[in-house]
């Protein structure tokens, strides 16, 4: 490798090269990328650039964050939420700050906001996930030497358990006429997200078996078909949900049934703990639920309170009888 130009350096424990100079009393570092070619030619690049970079805040960081990380990187429904969350939540609280002036009592301080606003303790969560996101991009692409993220920025949340519907209910849910009663049947024998039942199609099913093509992760998977559930879809084409507004089929839902608390993702928590009461495995629900990590998927390993009881009832006659 050869002697490397003035102002480029490579960095402990990052790949590739990086620009490197003192604006306005401050270092200023950027990523040049990993090729050694293009680092040159982007360095001369900067070199020419008049930026002053120490007139940057976290409102210009933002709108660049959503303009070249965001969309490349989330889908665009939840591109569209960031720019929500940085227009009514950043740009207000935090927008007018330097960025290399950006200290972790600015954060916390900004935590503090937000929980003091109608937020959920789990919407506070997201939006603050969101402001690490942009200030790692903004320390990757070197508008930062380092992001200032204290340990514990985001709150902890309180552990519930699966919102899942009883064995009364689920009879309630499954029993309705259609479109209804089979949008229920669907979601509890697929365990699917909504997103994904209303873009499932006919075509999609081999034999027993529906691919999940679109789905949060990115990844393609397969979920076996109950024999009843490939009967009820058995002369259907095109889309296998007729209806694509999940609240409307849950308010309907409600007021057929009684059941004031009814929505559609009680399905997906429903298959889970059912699939785990009749002794499936954690890492086969995983699979079958999309999940990236094991750790999401554990949430479902705490069985309703009714089954354990009867499990360690069971134990018990088990035992007398030995």
């Amino acid at each position: 490798m050869p002697k490397l130009p003035k102002n480029m350096i490579r960095r402990k424990g990052k790949p590739g090269f990086y620009f490197r100079q003192k604006v306005a009393g401050r270092i200023v570092v950027r990523a040049l990328g990993t090729d050694y070619e293009q680092a040159c030619k982007r360095l001369r690049s900067l070199k020419s650039d008049d930026i002053p970079l120490e007139n940057s805040t976290v409102a210009v960081a933002a709108r660049r964050w959503l303009s070249v990380y965001v969309p490349t990187e989330r889908r665009s429904e939840d591109h569209q939420l960031a720019a929500q969350r940085v227009r009514d939540y950043l740009e207000p609280f935090l927008g007018h700050v330097l960025l290399h002036k950006l200290k972790k009592d600015h954060l916390r301080s900004y935590r503090l906001r937000l929980e003091g606003t109608h937020l959920s303790r789990q919407s506070v969560r997201h939006v603050l996930s969101d402001l690490r996101c942009l200030l790692n991009w903004c320390e990757d692409t070197g508008l930062i030497e380092h992001a200032p993220i204290p340990a514990r920025l985001l709150p902890k949340m309180q552990e519930r358990p699966p919102d899942r519907l009883s064995d009364e209910e689920l009879e309630k849910v499954i029993a309705l006429p259609d479109p209804y009663g089979y949008i229920c049947r669907f979601g509890l024998g697929t365990g699917m997200r909504w997103g994904e039942m209303i873009r499932a199609q006919s075509s999609d099913i081999s034999g027993a078996v529906l691919t999940v093509h679109q789905t949060k992760s990115g990844k393609v998977r397969r979920l076996p078909l109950s024999q009843d559930l490939v009967g009820e879809l058995r002369n259907r084409v095109g889309r296998l949900i007729p209806l694509k507004n999940g609240q409307g089929v849950a308010e309907q839902v409600r007021r057929r049934t009684g059941i004031d608390g009814f929505h559609v993702h009680q399905l997906r928590h429903s298959f889970a703990c059912r699939w785990l009461e009749r002794g499936g495995s954690l890492t086969a629900l995983q699979e079958l639920l999309g999940h990236s990590s094991i750790v999401t998927t554990q949430r479902y390993g705490r069985l309703a309170e009714a089954y354990v009881h009867a499990e360690a009832r069971r134990m018990e006659l088990r035992e007398g009888r030995v």
